[in-house]
C-alpha cells in the first residue's frame, strides 16, 4: 500500500511519517513516556458490533513497524481470519514498549475495522445465494488505493469463510491490483456503457469487443438503449456458437428510474407469479417489494430475461446482475430463486462508516491489569485460553 510506511524506509522515514499521520496525543504520550521510563502494556482491540475477523493486513503493518524500529510486538489473535467476532470482544491482544507502540494506534485502526465490517458484509452476501459466483466490483467507490486494497481483502475474507460453508462466493474482481486476493493473476471485465455508446449499438459494441478479444468469453450490458430482451437476443443470433457454448452472458444493470423493457407494475407482478408466486404473497417492505417488482435490476427483470433467453433457444446465455447487491437485495433475491449466474458488487463496502470504527485500550501495565472504568469487560478472564496468535517481532 503505498501510503503505509514500507519496511525499505529508513527507521527515520518510517517514524516521521508514523508522526505525521497519527493523532497528536498519542506523538506527546510517547514523548512522556520516553522521558519518564517506559513500560510494558497490553492493548485490547475490538469493535462494537458483530463482524467477521480480517486482522491480516493490520497485523502486517505491525510486522514492518516493529522490524523498522527494532523491536518486538507480540499479538495474541483471539480470532483467526475469516471467524465471526461479538460485539465488544477483543479480536487480539497486542502487548510491547509503551513507548513503541503508543503512536501507532490511530494507523493500525485504520487497517483492522472497515475490512472487519466489508468482510462480514461479503460473508453474509455469499450465504444469501450460495449458488451465485460474485465478482468484486468495489474500486470506484473507494477513496484512494489503500481502502481499494482493504475492501478487496475484506470479501475475499469474508467470501473464503463463506465457501467453508457451501457458498460459491467471489471467484475473482474487476483490476489486477488486488486480484491476487481471489487467487486470479488479473481481474475479470469486458465493456462499460462508454463503449456501447461508442460503438452506437448494443450489437455493434459486442462485435468490437469480440473482434479486439477473440479467446475471451463475452459478457455485453444490454440496458444503455432500453432493450434489454430486443439486445439481447440480437447479440445471442449475432454469436449462436458462443451462445450455445456458454461463452456469452448479458449483464443486467437497468437504471433505478425505470423499468427493463416490457416490464411495469403489473407484468412484475405477473411475472413472478408465474415462476415463484410465494415470494410475493407475504408482507414486504418497500425495500424488499422493489427489490422484487420495481424498477432497475428486479427479481421480475432478472426472471423475464431468462424467460426470453429459454424461449428463443438460449438456455446456456449467462445472466450477470449487478446494481446494490448488498445483503438486503441478495436475501430478497434468493427468496425469489432468482436465476442468476454471477453478481458483480461493491456492496460490501460498509453503509454506515461509523460502524467501522475500531478502538483499542489498554489493560494492563507491566503486568498489572488496569483499564479505564467502563471497560472492564476488555480485561482477560481468569482461564481464558488464546484461539490463535502471530508474533510480529523485529
Amino acid at each position: 500500500m503505498p501510503d503505509t510506511p514500507m519496511p525499505a524506509a529508513s527507521p527515520e522515514a518510517v517514524n516521521a511519517a508514523i508522526a505525521a499521520r497519527t493523532d497528536t496525543y498519542f506523538n506527546r504520550t510517547r514523548a512522556v513516556v520516553q522521558r519518564f521510563g517506559d513500560c510494558h502494556v497490553t492493548y485490547a482491540v475490538f469493535l462494537r458490533r458483530p463482524v467477521v475477523s480480517a486482522p491480516r493486513l493490520m497485523m502486517e503493518w505491525l510486522q514492518e513497524v516493529a522490524r523498522a524500529r527494532a523491536t518486538r510486538f507480540d499479538i495474541e489473535l483471539m480470532h483467526p481470519e475469516g471467524t465471526w467476532v461479538g460485539a465488544g470482544d477483543p479480536i487480539l491482544y497486542l502487548s510491547g514498549s509503551l513507548a513503541q507502540l503508543a503512536d501507532l494506534e490511530t494507523l493500525y485502526l485504520q487497517k483492522l475495522g472497515p475490512p472487519c465490517v466489508a468482510a462480514h458484509n461479503a460473508y453474509q452476501m455469499c450465504l444469501e445465494l450460495p449458488q451465485v459466483r460474485f465478482l468484486a466490483m468495489e474500486a470506484r467507490h473507494c477513496a484512494g488505493f489503500e481502502m481499494q486494497e482493504m475492501m478487496a481483502y475484506a470479501a475475499s475474507v469474508g467470501s473464503t469463510a463463506a465457501q467453508k460453508e457451501g457458498a460459491k462466493g467471489f471467484t475473482g474482481n474487476a483490476n489486477d491490483a488486488t486480484a491476487h486476493w481471489f487467487g486470479a493473476p488479473r481481474g475479470f471485465g469486458t465493456m462499460p456503457h462508454a463503449l456501447i455508446g461508442y460503438a452506437g449499438s448494443t450489437l455493434r459494441a459486442a462485435e468490437m469487443f469480440h473482434e479486439s478479444f477473440p479467446e475471451l468469453d463475452l459478457t455485453v450490458l444490454v440496458d444503455y438503449f432500453g432493450r434489454e430482451i430486443t439486445d439481447g437476443l440480437a447479440v445471442c443470433r449475432r454469436f449462436p456458437d458462443l451462445a450455445a457454448a456458454g461463452r456469452l452472458a448479458f449483464r443486467l444493470d437497468t437504471h433505478g428510474g425505470r423499468f427493463l423493457e416490457g416490464l411495469d407494475p403489473a407484468e412484475s407482478y405477473a411475472v413472478l407469479e408465474r415462476h415463484v408466486p410465494g415470494a410475493i404473497r407475504r408482507y414486504r417492505s418497500e425495500t424488499e417489494l422493489r427489490h422484487l417488482v420495481g424498477t432497475g435490476v428486479s427479481a421480475a427483470a432478472i426472471w423475464r430475461v431468462r424467460e426470453a433467453l429459454d424461449a428463443a433457444g438460449f438456455p446456456k446465455v449467462r445472466i450477470v446482475a449487478s446494481s446494490g447487491f448488498g445483503v438486503g437485495k441478495c436475501r430478497v433475491m434468493a427468496e425469489a430463486r432468482a436465476p442468476i449466474d454471477v453478481v458483480g458488487t461493491g456492496s460490501f463496502l460498509p453503509d454506515i462508516w461509523s460502524e467501522t470504527y475500531a478502538t483499542a485500550d489498554i489493560v494492563a501495565y507491566d503486568g498489572e491489569a488496569r483499564v479505564k472504568l467502563g471497560r472492564e469487560f476488555l480485561l482477560r478472564r481468569n482461564g481464558e485460553r488464546k484461539r490463535g496468535g502471530s508474533p510480529a517481532a523485529g
